[in-house]
């Protein structure tokens, strides 16, 4: 049986850790289900190429700024179960201070506060360890879901924005929105 990667967050009921190679087959199965995509390209299929040479890269990809990865797989705690990925990446490699928070989990873990859970757990792992001022956070602005777990995890909506997409996808008309929240406003719920 092979190795498990070590931990990068626990929470009650979730296991954030590093990618690994063996994740391909979990990746190919999130990236391919229409539903899942809808919001990222529509729906349409990845095939696993796309997985193993553009998708795991940048996954796996360490940035030296925090010594971390800034992406992490997402398991059930109890079953060990796959659920997704959670993303606190620096936008830039060399700077931690601004960071940006991501997700994307199986139709099986939707409506279950997994989203929510994971993202604060981060928020608080970016503040407390990582050197995050400042957290970001954007999706499309017909993303009710996602803009839940942004506003439940203590993001506030900065501003609406259109950009150009290569391949429009439906919604993608109606633009995109930013949520942030800066460490001040973090202390300031801690206290």
């Amino acid at each position: 049986m092979p190795k498990r990667p070590s931990t990068f967050l626990e929470t009650d009921r979730l296991v954030l850790r590093p990618f690994t190679d063996a994740d391909v087959p979990h990746l190919l199965a999130l990236d391919n289900d229409p539903e899942v995509m809808r919001y990222i390209n529509g729906g349409r299929p990845t095939t696993a190429d796309a997985i193993r040479d553009r998708t795991l890269p940048r996954l796996l990809h360490d940035h030296p700024c925090t010594g971390t990865r800034g992406f992490w797989a997402a398991e059930e705690k109890a079953t060990g179960t796959f659920l997704g990925w959670f993303e606190l990446r620096p936008l830039a490699d060399h700077d931690a201070t601004v960071v940006e928070l991501g997700y994307r989990l199986n139709r099986a873990a939707w409506g279950r506060g997994y989203a929510t859970e994971g993202a604060r757990a981060l928020v608080d792992k970016g503040f407390a360890d990582l050197g995050a001022e400042r957290v970001t956070a954007n999706t499309m602005a017909v993303n009710a879901g996602s803009r839940r777990v942004m506003e439940k995890t203590g993001l506030t909506f900065l501003r609406a924005y259109t950009e150009d997409w290569p391949d429009a996808i439906e919604g993608s008309e109606h633009g995109e929105v930013e949520y942030v929240l800066t460490r001040a406003e973090w202390e300031a719920r801690q206290a």
